[in-house]
């Protein structure tokens, strides 16, 4: 970051087009991931300038900002007449950090599937969220020393509203890409169980036998009376009804 005498450049030059924050008073975050965002941030950096990056941000100073593994980079109008390029950084998970993460969701479940569906459970904050001035950064190229500056700090804040809309930008915050996230989750179930992976369709799967049921003719499921009732209807006496039964009950056991 340049270095110099901030007083000597004077307000922000409005701009038209800019991003403005939605949040025009109170606090900026809905999210529970965004105010944590937030609340780390002000815990560590200068109050007074992020209170001026706030006003930037409510004011559409910021030109534009994308999102990147690892830092949240953004076009600041300020004083003079060239947009600074200011940065929030995120340290990037390494990858022993990645391993628990991807074990943390293995053992909850159901949160692959929030996942997979856009959601970020909020059990995942400890292992994604900055916690230390020493997981943050800010950069610019404006001359001021602070930490942050007021344009890296309109950059954080509009990147907690972004949180709100995107709470999976946090993971690209921390370097984790979600399809990779998701794949090391399914390729360490297929550690544990490699049989399984390969016989994806069962096919060498050993059933158990299957029980042995009693057999019983079917007349002896049915009401007798009814059974009766229906072989009387076509007229005939009360011996070729019971011989009729009788010849049902032998032609069920010859078709065990």
């Amino acid at each position: 970051m340049a270095r110099g005498n901030v007083r000597r450049y004077g307000t922000a030059r409005r701009i038209d087009g800019g991003i403005e924050a939605r949040t025009k008073r109170g606090a900026i975050g809905r999210s529970w991931w965004s105010k944590e965002l937030i609340s780390t941030m002000e815990e560590v950096a200068e109050k007074g300038r992020l209170t001026r990056g706030r006003a930037y941000a409510r004011a559409g100073q910021v030109i534009s900002m994308r999102l990147e593994p690892g830092v949240a980079v953004g076009d600041v109008q300020g004083s003079q007449l060239t947009p600074f390029t200011s940065a929030v950084r995120v340290r990037t998970l390494d990858e022993e950090a990645v391993g628990e993460l991807v074990s943390l969701v293995r053992s909850s479940p159901g949160m692959l599937a929030r996942l997979a569906a856009g959601i970020l459970p909020e059990e995942l904050g400890s292992s994604l969220l900055p916690r230390r001035a020493g997981e943050l950064d800010f950069d610019c190229t404006c001359p001021d020393d602070g930490w942050p500056c007021k344009h890296a700090a309109a950059v954080a804040y509009l990147l907690a509203e972004h949180v709100d809309d995107q709470p999976l930008a946090v993971l690209t915050l921390r370097g984790v890409d979600l399809a990779t996230l998701i794949g090391g989750v399914d390729d360490a179930d297929a550690d544990d169980d490699p049989a399984a992976a390969q016989d994806f369709y069962g096919d060498d799967t050993e059933l158990p036998e299957l029980p042995t049921e009693r057999f019983r003719p079917a007349p002896e499921d049915l009401d007798p009376m009814l059974l009766r009732r229906a072989l009387r209807a076509g007229g005939t006496d009360e011996a070729v009804v019971i011989r009729g039964i009788t010849d049902l009950e032998d032609l069920y056991r010859r078709m065990r």
